[in-house]
């Protein structure tokens, strides 16, 4: 995802998308000890995925307080 998609999106949808990122995190990380783990570059995307995310809650957060 992009992050002028993420910029767009409202707090709430960014944290869905956090909580689906991270459940998909969970389940790359099973197939990965069952060995049925296809694409072992997909944890980087997830990683870099979720840093965006967080980074843009954070950066809602503090133009709100502002």
């Amino acid at each position: 995802m992009k992050v002028t998609e993420l910029r767009g999106k409202s707090a709430a949808d960014l944290q869905k998308k956090l909580i689906e990122l991270h459940r998909e995190h969970l389940n790359l990380r099973v197939q990965k000890a069952t060995g049925q783990l296809a694409n072992a570059s997909r944890f980087r995307a997830l990683r870099r995925e979720v840093a965006q995310i967080k980074t843009m809650l954070k950066e809602q957060a503090s133009q709100a307080s502002a």
